[in-house]
């Protein structure tokens, strides 16, 4: 089982696929977990998920390391079938509990307020290559399948 999760080959599409989800999700993971970049830390992140669609709190922090964590495990290519999975269904959540009432296209003019979704669907693209490719070059999956050959 553990062998088919980090089975994966030498593709540098991989790779560089696996390093843009990571980086940006992981700088979404920044805002929540830590306050960076404009954002309210991990306890008023997830009160909001809370108050606002009625997300579980178990499901918020879920979704707070899931952004930090996940992404930085993603960015080494440690289990990252697993951790890619992981963020696209956060991706499908934030579809669903929040930019899914605003259409397909992302807000530039700011009227009305809200983001739609296509961001999200480029992620779960890319999140799809990840699970059909693994991580690809230089990841933690490539070195641990060339040892269990």
């Amino acid at each position: 089982m553990l062998k088919k999760l980090i089975r994966t080959d030498d593709d540098l599409a991989a790779f560089v696929i696996r390093l843009t989800v990571g980086g940006v999700v992981f700088m979404h993971g920044a805002q929540k977990f830590l306050g960076w970049f404009g954002g309210h830390g991990p306890q008023a992140t997830v009160e909001m998920f809370n108050r606002g669609p009625g997300i579980p709190v178990f499901l918020g922090w879920l979704v707070v390391l899931s952004d930090f964590f996940g992404a930085l495990l993603l960015i080494v290519g440690f289990l990252g079938r697993f951790f890619a999975a992981g963020i696209g269904l956060v991706m499908l959540g934030a579809i669903y509990f929040f930019h899914g009432r605003w259409g397909f296209f992302m807000n530039w003019y700011g009227q009305p307020r809200g983001e739609g979704y296509e961001f999200h669907l480029l992620v779960l693209g890319m999140v799809v290559a990840i699970l059909i490719k693994g991580s690809g070059r230089w990841s933690v999956d490539r070195m641990l399948t060339e040892r269990l050959r």
